[in-house]
């Protein structure tokens, strides 16, 4: 797998710039939770990959040969490392798209089809 590089890491904050946008128009909810949820998926979301990420940067700058081994660095490390673990805690939001689908769902349920009214 080649390294990834800051542009191809640009793109992707800037494809998320343009999700977040597009939310702003006021989708339908539907499509908007459908395009929301790889985002927070409790495995594979952008919270635990974000605080994976974290976590590899720390590692990274701890073992490195270069980098001085000062009280300074060692809080900014722990530092990454407390960022990593308020990433982790984030997981859950899965389960608040989870409540809003079924909330959507049981409104679009009482208002029934257009046919049906």
């Amino acid at each position: 797998m080649p390294a990834p590089t800051p542009d191809t890491l640009r793109t992707l904050t800037e494809t998320l710039s343009d999700l977040t946008e597009y939310l702003r128009e006021n989708p339908d909810p539907a499509e908007a939770l459908a395009l929301v949820e790889p985002l927070l998926d409790e495995y594979t979301g952008l919270p635990v990959q974000l605080a994976d990420t974290l976590r590899a940067l720390a590692r990274t700058v701890q073992e490195h040969q270069a980098i001085p081994r000062t009280a300074h660095v060692d809080l900014l490390i722990a530092e990454l490392r407390s960022a990593a673990w308020e990433q982790t805690d984030q997981h859950t939001l899965h389960y608040v798209l989870d409540k809003l689908r079924a909330l959507h769902d049981d409104a679009e349920s009482e208002q029934g089809c257009s046919r049906c009214r």
